[in-house]
């Protein structure tokens, strides 16, 4: 198993500490004759509006977000989740809450189809974990990508003042920074990667991969989950010649120090322990449970895409009933799968798919009054999933690529300490470079995960309790609170020298 991820306090500097290297750019207002503070400014692709018309319910990223700008004020930007035939190009929707400026931009439903279904959704996604075989390319959506980028950045560089920390997240906003440098902003820049980035091989794939990459060393701070995103990337660079490999986690590129390292996010540890410790005596619950009489539960959450392994994990299940005969009858598998990314072909495909492979499975091995596998396609409220996972006693976490994978560290936090259940786990998601208490399987090899669900039954309470104390210490440290500042601390140190969580990652980028 690889070594745990080490964060440092982390705190920002200090209201009215700017940069002292950063300059007023050229296309930023200037505020004269008054002192001011450092602030956040967080760029997404959606921003949760508060009371905005299908804002929805924040979760656990939004809530993590919006904490670290109420603690040091600034902005969210992105766009606002409406589409329209044609939009006003200088228009820009600001709403102030407390100490955050929610500013947020419509785009056009032209956009929305080449930009976010088209080379986000399209290309991008499936690259980066590692499904060339369902990646569509077009030059029209390319272009659109980085023309979006360009139409955001001119929006965005408007509210920017000089010393502002920008924090720019995921696979939608890569060529932010770099439209912003050429925009004037020459403040610090950080971006962190929610999914995985994938190795050359498979990263050069992409149109346009070199642009890219460029686009990625205008910013001070790279952050991924994983030392193996943050070493793939740097083979990246290695491999273009776009950067010269300074020491562990630092590169120069284009005349500039740029910064690459693991930041895992976490959850709030807490905050689940407590909700599903009350979430046993809810009444959805307890029906729920009472429906099970003595047989056992295992639980799968994903949202329907097919890097969750949902098809793979249905046929491991099967080939445990197989190994077990005697299992038949004993156990339910309850899958939750909300459904995702409904315009998008490949995701109405997979939902044919997940729901025809569970309906043949419980057609072959189920009985009048036994369903081997309960399919949930629609959302659960979060209070109500936290009970689940604490009545679960193996939560099947098998995605065959993930960046992360936070119900892995759900299902973790909701275990009751006296009667754990156990975590069995994707090799190949970013939570088992930390959680090496749980059973680790190839989601690929259905007769090895099958052992691997088998093993999790049969586990003895003494070994149940030991491995999940081992992986509840490292949640309580590594809270998504923890994530945040440890990156902002990174990216508002700017002295050149990594902070202790980016030594701690030296052997992912050297």
């Amino acid at each position: 198993m690889k070594g745990r991820t080490e964060f440092t306090s982390a705190v920002l500097r200090p209201a009215g500490q700017a940069d002292s290297s950063t300059e007023s750019p050229s296309e930023l207002p200037r505020r004269r004759g008054r002192s001011r503070e450092s602030r956040l400014v967080v760029v997404s692709n959606r921003v949760p509006v508060p009371g905005r018309r299908g804002a929805g319910g924040a979760g656990g990223l939004a809530v993590a977000l919006e904490a670290a700008l109420k603690e040091h004020g600034g902005v969210w930007f992105g766009w606002s989740g409406d589409a329209r035939p044609a939009i006003d190009a200088d228009a820009l929707d600001e709403h102030q809450v407390g100490r955050i400026n929610f500013a947020v931009t419509d785009l056009t439903k032209r956009d929305v189809e080449e930009y976010y279904l088209g080379f986000s959704n399209r290309a991008l996604w499936p690259v980066c974990h590692y499904r060339l075989d369902l990646a569509h390319f077009s030059e029209r959506d390319t272009a659109a990508y980085f023309r979006v980028n360009g139409f955001l950045a001119r929006k965005l560089v408007r509210l920017l003042e000089p010393g502002d920390l920008v924090w720019v997240h995921d696979y939608h906003m890569i060529p932010m920074g770099s439209e912003l440098r050429a925009r004037g902003f020459g403040g610090r820049l950080g971006f962190f990667l929610h999914i995985p980035w994938p190795c050359p091989e498979i990263a050069s794939a992409l149109p346009e991969y070199r642009r890219l990459l460029a686009d990625l060393t205008a910013y001070d701070v790279i952050g991924f989950q994983t030392p193996r995103d943050a070493e793939n990337f740097g083979r990246c660079l290695a491999e273009e010649g776009l950067a010269k490999h300074l020491g562990v986690g630092w590169y120069e590129a284009q005349g500039r120090r740029v910064q690459v390292g693991a930041f895992p996010i976490g959850i709030d540890t807490d905050a689940f322990r407590q909700a599903a410790a009350k979430a046993e005596n809810l009444p959805a619950v307890k029906r729920f449970v009472s429906t099970l009489g003595q047989q056992k539960l295992m639980i799968g959450v994903d949202r329907l895409d097919y890097s969750k392994g949902i098809d793979e994990r249905i046929k491991s299940f099967c080939a445990y009933l197989d190994a077990h005969p005697e299992e038949r009858g004993r156990v339910t598998y309850l899958q939750v799968t909300p459904k995702s990314r409904s315009d998008v072909p490949e995701y109405k495909q997979i939902q044919q798919e997940v729901a025809g492979r569970v309906g043949e499975a419980n057609g072959a091995y189920g009985t009048v009054d036994w369903t081997p596998i309960r399919y949930l396609n629609q959302n659960i409220p979060h209070v109500t999933l936290t009970g689940l996972y604490r009545s679960a006693q193996v939560g099947l976490v098998t995605p065959l690529r993930d960046g992360m994978n936070l119900v892995a560290k759900e299902y973790v936090a909701s275990q009751s300490p006296d009667n754990p259940g156990v975590l069995v786990l994707s090799r190949y998601a970013g939570a088992a470079f930390e959680l090496d208490g749980a059973v680790i399987v190839n989601p690929y090899d259905a007769a090895g995960t099958a052992s691997g669900i088998a093993r999790a039954f049969a586990m003895s309470l003494a070994e149940r309790r030991e491995r999940w104390s081992a992986m509840m210490r490292h949640l309580e440290t590594h809270t998504v609170n923890d994530w945040w500042r440890s990156f902002l601390d990174t990216l508002a140190r700017g002295d050149g020298s990594p902070s202790e969580h980016a030594r701690g990652m030296a052997g992912a980028t050297a």
